[in-house]
């Protein structure tokens, strides 16, 4: 069966950091692009972070120099490192990942708020 589990989430400050976590069963993982997607309360998924198979990274604007993705083939995991957290990075974060179909993890919670 291939799963996808996120884990790392939780309340952090304005201006904190926290580290996403996405492990991957089932499949080798490393042949995927993989990535990054949140959703806010009443606001529609957005797209925050992708990686290629080769490392080739890219991110929404509104997270660029804050947020760095990465992936680590040997232990089929995907990172979300996330500084200089705002109030408006609370959401929802899904991992995914591009086989013939999409496989998304179930999403940790992820809150900035003093």
């Amino acid at each position: 069966q291939v799963q996808l589990v996120e884990s790392g989430g939780g309340l952090v400050q304005p201006g904190g950091s926290l580290r996403l976590s996405c492990a991957a069963s089932g499949t080798i993982f490393s042949s995927y692009p993989m990535g990054w997607y949140r959703q806010a309360p009443g606001n529609q998924r957005e797209l925050v972070a992708t990686i290629t198979t080769g490392g080739r990274t890219n991110y929404a604007d509104s997270v660029k120099g804050r947020f760095t993705i990465s992936r680590d083939n040997a232990k089929n995991t995907v990172f979300l490192q996330m500084s200089s957290l705002k109030p408006e990075d609370t959401a929802v974060y899904y991992c995914y990942a591009v086989l013939s179909f999409t496989v998304w993890g179930q999403g940790t919670q992820v809150t900035v708020s003093s």
